[in-house]
């Protein structure tokens, strides 16, 4: 996967929408289409894709009329209608409406006894639905300054801003999912979280003011040493706490009351990638004050690229279930910056991950 980076410039919401439009237009547009091939393959109706991605639409200009501006600002400079790229932006719900999807990223959140968390995520997905990704900079509607990982046309993912407050994003599947498709963008609720949240409560906040129509965790960790997984569904929110000074997620939900409505697919390695990574708890901690290369080492374990959390795509599978580790990604709270590379935890054996500071 390529990375390109990106700058929000400052300016109402709709021209700095252009701007990044503009900048990213062949991606944007290219995006489009391979998503909208993806859908098709994946045995998502057009007309059901359109049909969520404008419902989302709707959503998002209800919750957060800004990010809304932007996006259709980032239509217009790509040159494609506003309803083609919620297609991109609203890809977590529409393929919540298919009966199965087996998602796969696995999340670490290391809390030493001195300093900021230590963070890690394995980005899995499908290579040719995703060939570039962004690196995408630029400040919130209160000044916060935050730099996100996401693919094109998207408004957010994985990142962190000027406060120190870091989000990583898995998606999850509950049987209330896609139960209405009018549910704000999950990509939007973690960009507001880095756009706007300087502390985790104010991120839970954020969490809790968005109505779903599909199931994302959202783990959040503050340079102040706090963290949490922010379960979202449209049944409701959960909050899982870090244990004994680690925090583990992959697919599937941990809230016990939410737990209840698991609909995972069953083919899913989510329970085996989360044993794993339990498994490895003592290195976990042990490599906590070390960076980003010890804990994806420690994270591994002695499989090394073997782990159940390198995702390799099986020789038999199908055009949608190529799922691949596109990228790793850890966070430097105090930097504050976003700290990654292409390609599995492994890889961060033998090559240095690249900083994508803020500024």
């Amino acid at each position: 996967m390529r990375i390109v980076e990106h700058r929000l410039p400052d300016g109402v919401p709709l021209e700095r929408g252009a701007a990044l439009g503009r900048a990213g237009r062949e991606d944007v547009r290219d995006g489009v289409g391979r998503y909208l091939a993806h859908y098709a393959l994946a045995g998502v109706p057009e007309a059901t894709a359109r049909r969520v991605a404008r419902a989302s639409a709707e959503a998002l200009a209800a919750w957060a009329p800004d990010l809304a501006a932007e996006a259709e600002g980032t239509a217009k400079g790509a040159g494609v209608d506003p309803a083609e790229l919620a297609l991109l932006y609203a890809r977590t719900e529409i393929l919540a409406t298919l009966p199965r999807e087996a998602p796969e990223c696995s999340a670490v959140v290391v809390l030493p006894p001195d300093g900021p968390p230590r963070t890690l995520q394995t980005w899995d997905w499908v290579a040719d639905v995703a060939p570039v990704g962004w690196i995408l900079r630029g400040t919130g509607p209160d000044g916060l300054g935050f730099a996100t990982f996401t693919e094109p046309g998207m408004p957010g993912k994985i990142g962190v801003n000027a406060a120190g407050v870091g989000c990583h994003f898995n998606i999850l599947r509950h049987e209330s999912d896609a139960t209405g498709a009018d549910g704000v963008p999950v990509h939007a609720v973690a960009r507001r979280v880095l756009d706007t949240a300087t502390t985790l409560d104010e991120a839970i906040e954020v969490a809790r003011s968005a109505t779903v129509s599909a199931s994302t965790v959202l783990t959040v960790a503050t340079v102040d040493g706090q963290a949490a997984a922010l379960e979202l569904s449209p049944a409701g929110v959960g909050v899982v706490r870090p244990e004994d000074g680690v925090l583990l997620h992959t697919n599937h939900f941990l809230d016990p009351v939410l737990a209840t409505g698991e609909a995972c697919d069953a083919g899913s390695t989510t329970y085996a990638r989360l044993e794993h990574l339990r498994a490895q708890r003592p290195a976990l901690r042990a490599a906590g004050e070390q960076g980003a290369r010890p804990l994806a080492r420690a994270a591994c374990g002695d499989a090394g690229a073997g782990a159940p959390i390198c995702a390799v795509p099986s020789a038999t599978a199908g055009p949608t279930e190529r799922w691949e580790t596109l990228l790793t990604v850890s966070l430097d709270l105090a930097g504050p910056a976003v700290v990654g590379l292409p390609g599995s935890p492994a890889v961060l054996e033998t090559t240095a991950p690249t900083r994508w500071a803020l500024n």
